[in-house]
C-alpha cells in the first residue's frame, strides 16, 4: 500500500529535483528524512498551468532500490501542511481521509478517467478528449500524494511516459460515490396562502441587467415564481423579457402568444371559464420549464383573478398526512393529451410513464409535479386492487390543493409580468366577464436551468461545488464546475 500526503511531510511535485522520487517515507527521529526508489532518469518534465500539474511528464521505467539522503539531492526539508488530507492507494482503489470517521475511496479506473488535464479534457470547449475505453481495467498509480492543489496522481503511460493527475480537493468531496455523498437539498422555499403579504418580485428596470436578471431567475428557484413590475403593456416589451431568459418554445399555441376568450385554440384557456390548479403540457414528454403571462388589459368586465398553488408544499402536507396515498401519486403514473385542435394530437412518449409527483431516484427530492385532471387520459392501467385508493388519492390531493390555506389568489393588471415555475407551482383562474387580453410565452426547463446556471457564476462566486471563482468573460467556467 502507498501511503502518502502525510499531514506532517509534503514534498509538492514542484519542488522534485531531476533524477525524481516514486514513493516517499518518513525517517527514524533525529535522522535526515530519505527518498526511496529514486528513478535514474532526469526526463521528468512538467508544464504548469495556473500553478497546478496538468500535464503529461516523462519517467524512465530504469529505477534502483539506492537509499539516498535528502541532503545529497539538495532538497531542503518539506514545510508542514496539517490542513491536507491524508491519500493511500492499494490495488484498486485510492482512499482519502478527510478527518475522523471522514473519507472516500476513488477506484483508479474512475480517477484516470476524470483527469482534467489539457491532453485529457478540453479547457475551452469543456468535452472529454480521453479515449476512455483504452484505460487499462487494471490500472494503477506510479505514485499519490496529497498536496495544497488537491490530490497529486501519476500514472503509468508509455516505456518512456508517464502521465500526471491533479484534482482539487473540493471536487473529490463533492463527487465522492464511496460512500455516497450525503446530499443537502436545493433551497428551497415553501409557502401557502400567506405568501401574498410579501410574494417575490422585481422590476422591469432591474431584469434589463444581467445582476437583477440574476435575482429574477433566483427567485423563481427559490418560490417557484416571480412577478416582473414596471413591464410596457405590450407584447413586444413581454416578448422581448421573455427572451432575457431564453429561447422562447413554440408549441401548438405558437411562439409568443396572444389570446382572448374567443376559442381560437382548442382549449379550456381560450373560454372565460374558471380553472383549476394545474400544471401545463402534461400531455408532453418533456413540459415546459416556465411560462409567462402579462394582462395587457381587461375591459367591460371583471373577474379572471390568478390562483397559485406551491405543489412542493402540498405535496409535503400529503406525504406527512396521508404517505400511503402520497407514495400511490409518486408511483402511478398519469396518461395525458391534448386532442381539442384537429391539426394535432399530443401524448406523452411513453404514454403512460409520468406521475404526478416525480423524485429523484437518488436523492430522493422531489423535482417535478405534473397535475392537470382535465387532460387525463383513460386510467386503464391501474392495478385492480389499487383502482379504488387511487381515486381516493386523487380526491385527498385535490382538496389539499384546494385549500384556503394553499391557495394565493391575485388580480394581475397591465404593467405585471407572472413566471412561474411549471413543475411546481400549479395555476389557474376564476371565470371571467368582459374582454380580457392575455399575452405570454413558454420557456423550457434547460433554457431556464442554464442561463441561471451562467448567472450564478457571474455573480454568486463560487459554483455548486463551493469553488471560488472570478469572472472573466473571456474564460469564466472552471473545469471543474459542477455540472461538468
Amino acid at each position: 500500500m502507498l501511503r502518502v500526503g502525510f499531514t506532517n511531510l509534503h514534498v509538492p511535485f514542484r519542488s522534485w529535483p531531476r533524477g525524481t522520487v516514486k514513493y516517499l517515507s518518513r525517517s527514524a527521529p533525529g535522522r535526515p528524512s530519505f527518498f526511496t526508489r529514486i528513478l535514474t532518469s532526469s526526463t521528468l518534465e512538467s508544464r504548469w498551468t495556473h500553478g497546478s500539474l496538468t500535464r503529461s511528464r516523462s519517467i524512465s521505467s530504469a529505477a534502483t532500490r539506492e537509499v539516498v539522503s535528502s541532503e545529497q539531492l539538495g532538497v531542503t526539508e518539506p514545510k508542514v501542511h496539517s490542513d491536507i488530507p491524508i491519500a493511500n492507494a492499494d490495488e484498486r482503489k485510492v482512499s482519502i481521509l478527510w478527518g475522523p470517521q471522514r473519507w472516500s475511496r476513488f477506484h483508479h479506473i474512475w480517477l484516470r478517467d476524470h483527469c482534467r488535464c489539457p491532453d485529457c479534457f478540453h479547457p475551452i470547449t469543456k468535452q472529454r478528449l480521453l479515449n476512455t475505453f483504452e484505460i487499462p481495467a487494471d490500472i494503477k498509480p506510479l505514485h499519490v500524494q496529497g498536496s495544497t492543489d488537491g490530490l497529486e496522481v501519476i500514472w503509468p503511460g508509455t516505456s518512456t511516459e508517464s502521465h500526471s493527475s491533479v484534482y482539487p480537493w473540493t471536487w473529490l468531496q463533492a463527487n465522492t460515490y464511496d460512500p455516497a455523498l450525503q446530499t443537502t437539498p436545493t433551497r428551497k422555499v415553501l409557502w401557502g396562502s400567506k405568501i401574498e403579504k410579501s410574494p417575490p418580485s422585481v422590476t422591469y428596470t432591474e431584469v434589463m441587467d444581467d445582476k437583477g436578471l440574476h435575482k429574477w431567475l433566483t427567485n423563481v428557484e427559490t418560490f417557484g415564481f416571480c412577478f416582473v413590475s414596471g413591464v410596457p403593456a405590450t407584447p413586444e416589451a413581454t416578448e422581448e423579457l421573455c427572451e432575457r431568459i431564453g429561447f422562447i418554445r413554440e408549441t401548438q399555441y405558437g411562439k409568443f402568444w396572444e389570446f382572448t376568450a374567443d376559442l381560437s385554440k382548442g382549449d379550456t384557456a381560450y373560454t372565460t371559464m374558471a380553472l383549476g390548479a394545474h400544471t401545463d403540457n402534461t400531455y408532453f414528454t418533456d413540459p415546459c420549464g416556465l411560462q409567462l403571462f402579462h394582462l395587457l388589459s381587461h375591459t367591460e368586465g371583471s373577474g379572471g383573478a390568478t390562483l397559485l398553488v406551491d405543489g412542493y408544499y402540498v405535496a409535503a402536507l400529503m406525504k406527512e398526512l396521508h404517505p400511503k396515498f402520497h407514495d400511490l401519486l409518486s408511483r402511478v403514473s398519469i396518461p395525458a393529451h391534448a386532442a381539442g385542435e384537429p391539426s394535432a394530437l399530443y401524448t406523452p412518449s411513453p404514454p403512460a410513464m409520468y406521475p404526478p409527483l416525480r423524485y429523484h431516484p437518488r436523492t430522493k427530492e422531489l423535482v417535478q409535479i405534473r397535475w392537470n385532471n382535465d387532460d387525463r387520459s383513460v386510467m386503464s392501467h391501474l392495478l385492480p386492487d389499487e383502482v379504488e385508493e387511487w381515486y381516493q388519492a386523487i380526491k385527498i390531493w385535490n382538496e389539499l390543493l384546494t385549500k384556503p390555506d394553499s391557495e394565493y389568489w391575485v388580480q394581475l393588471s397591465p404593467g405585471t409580468v407572472l413566471t412561474i415555475d411549471n413543475h411546481r407551482v400549479l395555476h389557474g383562474r376564476s371565470a371571467f366577464d368582459g374582454k380580457r387580453r392575455v399575452c405570454g410565452a413558454y420557456i423550457g426547463i434547460d433554457e431556464y436551468r442554464s442561463k441561471l446556471a451562467v448567472l450564478k457564476e457571474k455573480f454568486d462566486g463560487t459554483d455548486n461545488n463551493g469553488e471560488n471563482m472570478v469572472w472573466r468573460p473571456e474564460d469564466s467556467r472552471s473545469i471543474w464546475n459542477s455540472n461538468l
